[in-house]
């Protein structure tokens, strides 16, 4: 990837993610599915200048899901949702990343 940018796409904020932040010092991201490991490393430590000490990833494939309309639908049109990839990060000791602020 040329981009640290083209890496990253989003932070998955939910209520697990930010327990695993507060506990571990692990936070995830939303990345490009082409992306390593070794590329998904060097994206966070550049765009958030922090010591990365270990990455994990994961494959989603997208699920099929039916559109429906009510009565009104005539035809069951099949549609899926996209496929992603997820990475699991864990910083070093005294690092961390800010997302928003609160107050």
């Amino acid at each position: 990837m040329s981009d640290v940018y083209d890496v990253i796409y989003a932070p998955v904020v939910t209520e697990k993610s930010a327990q695993a932040i507060e506990e571990d010092n692990v936070y995830t991201f939303i990345v490009n599915r082409r992306a390593n490991k070794i590329e998904i490393l060097r994206a966070v430590e550049g765009i958030w200048d922090v010591k990365v000490s270990d990455v994990r990833t994961m494959r989603y494939s997208g699920k099929m899901k039916r559109a429906l309309m009510g009565r009104l639908s005539r035809s069951n049109k099949i549609g899926r949702r996209p496929a992603f990839k997820k990475a699991i990060v864990q910083l070093a000791e005294g690092d961390h990343i800010e997302f928003y602020e609160v107050g």
